[in-house]
């Protein structure tokens, strides 16, 4: 299996080569649809996830959504 490095939350991450956006998030232990990234600098609309591949060195930010409130 080849594999590529990849930037996840400023951290040096190793996955599978040739996944899309939402199987790097999955590998990565996250539930893509709780979840908002942005990809080398840029918020990538959710419509786009599927279509995005992911390559040796990508940069994600990934932000959990948090639900609750008073």
């Amino acid at each position: 299996m080849t594999s590529i490095t990849i930037q996840l939350n400023g951290e040096a991450r190793d996955c599978a080569a040739g996944l899309t956006l939402p199987e790097v998030l999955e590998a990565c232990g996250y539930r893509p649809q709780l979840v908002v990234v942005e990809f080398n600098g840029e918020i990538l609309p959710r419509s786009s996830w599927g279509d995005q591949a992911v390559v040796e060195s990508d940069c994600l930010e990934v932000v959990t959504i948090v639900g609750g409130g008073s």
